[in-house]
């Protein structure tokens, strides 16, 4: 389980692809100092486990259905990830609750300046967008966001510029795909009540009808 905090930008220094997964290995002495084999690591928002470490680097494997359904399978030589370790019991939770596990990729239609901030537009599948709602959470590439808009195919987020410098979205440009997952708790909520629709009086309808 992760946050969406990331505590750093690794590079990759290494990647071995068969037919249908990767082996990667991350430059990060800051995440090396803190890590273990066997250990999860957010790598761009996605799930992976630590399979070999030296002083200033680790490798993960990626398995073949990570390798579709993420934008790990586009990462190159030279590419900056964001990394973030599995979440601490005793720490504090400044983003929210993260699984790691990618629900799609999107694609950024448009980045715009405003004031301190930078306004980014990203189409998402829109079977997503269900679980979008505006001021709710979002992580974008393994980043906890604020939704500040959504629409049937779109959400936007805002970054401040300590986000936009230290996480890679800031250096993505439009066209560019990203990792999507959607607020875990919304998700449960959601699917609780589609189940509930088919034999309860209380109904997505309903509670829309009824402001919910």
């Amino acid at each position: 389980m992760f946050t969406g905090i990331i505590e750093d930008k690794g590079k990759v220094t290494a990647i071995q692809k068969d037919e249908k997964s990767m082996e990667i290995t991350i430059y990060s002495p800051k995440i090396i100092s803190d890590a273990h084999l066997g250990d999860s690591i957010a790598v761009n928002g996605v799930c992976l486990t630590v399979t070999h470490l030296t002083q200033e680097e680790m490798t993960v494997d990626v398995m073949p259905e990570t390798v579709k359904a993420t934008t790990i399978h586009s990462l190159k030589m030279g590419d900056y990830v964001n990394l973030e370790r599995a979440m601490s019991a005793n720490g504090r939770f400044g983003g929210h609750i993260v699984s790691g596990h990618v629900d799609g990729v999107g694609t950024i239609r448009s980045k715009k300046p405003v004031s301190n901030a930078v306004y980014i537009e990203i189409d998402i599948p829109k079977e997503l967008t269900e679980n979008c709602i505006p001021k709710g959470s979002i992580t974008i590439d393994g980043t906890s966001l604020t939704l500040f808009n959504v629409s049937e195919q779109s959400v936007t987020v805002s970054l401040i510029p300590h986000t936009y410098a230290e996480t890679i979205i800031g250096q993505k440009k439009v066209g560019e795909k990203v990792n999507i997952e959607t607020d875990l708790l919304g998700k449960y909520v959601l699917q609780h009540l589609k189940r509930a629709d088919k034999g309860s009086n209380i109904t997505l309808d309903f509670l829309r009808q009824n402001g919910f």
